[in-house]
């Protein structure tokens, strides 16, 4: 007898039923793996449809997007640098200010882009997101480039032409002095507040790949540079000639396209939302810590209290596994009677692991950070002191003139050819840790300045009495220069890399603005060495010190072997932090954002039916 057509008398073939039995038990019914009961996967729909909203976020971003924030970087850096590369010469020549006030100025100015940095990461992390933050600090930034176009037009090149280094302005108002420092701040404001903030949003684009963001972070600091070279050839060569409004205006037209290139793919961005305020997550785990300074820790890690699933604590943040560093704060972890006994959880009592490994790792990161500073110092001098030491040497190759602000042409090929080495000949046969990179980066900036130190003694022999220029050629300061950019690559693009990597989750942003404090820190503190030197060396007329207004008088060399003995220390001290520093462990099996059960293997089951 043929069999009956099932489609004739709704007859259900046996062995199909229990096959869709088994599959709607699959979509229903998720095990827990701490040995609860059964739990219903349709009543957790919620997280089920967060997983696949991660899935389609995961879909855009890409290199593509990648590139455009390189591509905005290296455009808003041209216009900074626009600013920023001459503003020793603009105080000098237009602003009537000496040396050593605009040293120190400059050093100022560009510690205060850096510092600025924190802000920007701090607001991006907990309130306004990627993507909101760089939009903002870019809008500040064009609205300062464009004031001090402004301001110069119509306030400071008085007459037309001068700050050349032959025609001399004429004393600026109080107006113009106080709308030139109010454009200028701006300026830092805009830039300093974006920078770090864009490299963890051009990150963001990438998955999580550590090759791939690599890659990224050095091409991120190679934009930066090709941004900056423009800058230190072309518009510094036409700022020292007096055009500094026009060159102005170049770098109010760079940083309106990099506005906009930035904009144009809104809707394909991959967007990370922000972890809230992390302050009092780190104040909550001292607090709970110092409530339970009596209780003994537990020998087992695993009695610390962490919640359940693999939701973490902390919105948008995956969990962290427990460390041996800091172990007293692993009491704001006890559980103890009080806390079984409340009905509701106060984190100011109890936190959990990721919490006390949020902060931990705040701890673990200051020392290495610290150890960077001085660095920062001997970086900051290409933008003072290098520029001032070329302005008093022989700037002539032939009937060529070479503007000291120029000479830093070479520590940008130096980072391009630098960065070739390492990522195409160096990384694939050997692949030092971020730490490893950092050290060497601070031992060739070492080399710097004892070659910058070496510069200066030799111009200071061929000085000609009654002539402000040396006779030693500005080509002299290649060797300093090129030693610089060495240096960059590895401390920098290093601590790119290492901040960013070993930040948590809700503290991305303020790993990568680390940097750029460090940076804050290192002009500060060159500002204040000068200020200490001066006091110290300068006994009147005698005696001007080692940086006075005429250099031929001074001893700048001593200054030079000062930082590299400074750093020398530093290296010593930085040696034993990254000897000592444990690195962070992510729980890559935890998922970011909502609450619920462990829905990872039934996600991937229901995937494969």
């Amino acid at each position: 007898m043929a069999a009956m057509d099932p489609r004739d008398n709704g007859y259900v073939d046996p062995l199909n039923e229990r096959e869709r039995a088994e599959n709607l038990e699959v979509r229903e019914v998720v095990e827990v793996q701490d040995d609860q009961s059964v739990l219903s996967l349709m009543s957790n729909d919620s997280d089920l449809q967060k997983k696949m909203m991660q899935k389609e976020e995961k879909k855009k971003g890409g290199w593509t997007n990648a590139i455009i924030l390189l591509v905005n970087q290296g455009l808003a850096t041209l216009a900074f640098f626009g600013v920023g590369v001459n503003l020793v010469l603009f105080l000098t020549r237009v602003m009537g200010q000496g040396n050593a006030e605009a040293a120190n100025n400059v050093s100022k100015w560009t510690g205060t882009v850096y510092m600025f940095s924190l802000v920007g990461a701090f607001l991006s992390d907990s309130y306004w997101g990627r993507y909101l933050t760089c939009t903002i600090f870019q809008v500040i930034f064009v609205i300062g480039v464009g004031l001090l176009s402004f301001v110069s037009w119509f306030f400071l090149i008085k007459p037309r032409g001068c700050g050349d280094g032959n025609l001399e302005c004429n004393p600026p108002s109080s107006l113009g002095v106080a709308i030139f420092y109010l454009s200028v701040y701006l300026v830092a404001f805009g830039y300093g507040g974006h920078q770090p903030t864009l490299a963890t949003f051009g990150a963001d684009q990438l998955d999580d790949d550590k090759n791939s963001k690599a890659a990224f972070f050095s091409y991120f600091y190679f934009a930066l540079n090709v941004g900056a070279l423009f800058s230190n050839t072309i518009l510094v060569y036409f700022e020292d000639k007096g055009l500094w409004t026009e060159g102005f205006l170049v770098s109010l037209g760079s940083a309106i396209v990099a506005l906009v290139a930035f904009l144009a793919p809104t809707r394909q961005y991959r967007y990370v939302k922000p972890c809230g305020n992390p302050l009092p997550r780190v104040a909550q785990v001292f607090v709970a810590t110092a409530r339970k300074w009596s209780v003994v820790r537990p020998g087992d890690p695993h009695e610390l209290y962490e919640v359940e699933g693999p939701e973490s604590a902390i919105k948008g943040s995956r969990k962290i596994f427990h460390s041996t560093k800091f172990l007293f704060l692993d009491r704001a972890a006890v559980i103890t009677e009080n806390d079984r006994d409340e009905t509701r959880s106060n984190a100011w009592r109890l936190c959990s692991v990721t919490q006390v490994e949020e902060a931990k790792c705040v701890m673990k990161l200051l020392p290495i950070w610290l150890c960077t500073i001085i660095y920062s110092v001997i970086f900051t001098q290409m933008a003072s002191l290098f520029v001032e030491q070329g302005d008093v040497m022989n700037a002539y190759v032939g009937k060529f003139h070479i503007p000291a602000a120029s000479m830093s042409v070479f520590d940008i090929i130096s980072v391009f050819v630098s960065t070739g080495i390492y990522r195409h000949i160096i990384f694939p046969y050997v692949r030092p840790t971020e730490l490893m990179r950092m050290g060497i980066g601070l031992i060739i900036g070492i080399m710097a300045m004892v070659a910058a130190g070496l510069t200066e003694i030799q111009r200071l022999r061929r000085v000609v009495p009654g002539q402000k220029e040396s006779e030693l050629t500005i080509l002299w300061q290649i060797p300093q220069y090129v030693l610089v950019g060495a240096s960059e690559v590895f401390m920098y693009v290093g601590q790119l890399e290492f901040f960013n990597g070993q930040a948590p989750d809700g503290l991305k942003n303020l790993g990568s603005s680390l940097c750029m404090a460090s940076m804050a820190l290192g002009n500060y503190v060159s500002s204040l060495m000068v200020n200490i030197v001066m006091a110290i060396t300068k006994r009147g007329e005698s005696s001007p010190g080692w940086i006075p207004e005429n250099l031929n008088e001074g001893h700048m060399d001593r200054f030079y072997f000062l930082i590299a003995a400074l750093a020398a220390i530093d290296f010593v001290v930085y040696l034993v932090f990254a000897k000592w520093y444990q690195p962070i462990s992510h729980d890559e099996d935890s998922i970011k954002g909502g609450s619920g059960g462990n829905l990872k293997k039934t996600v991937s089951e229901l995937e494969q039916v």
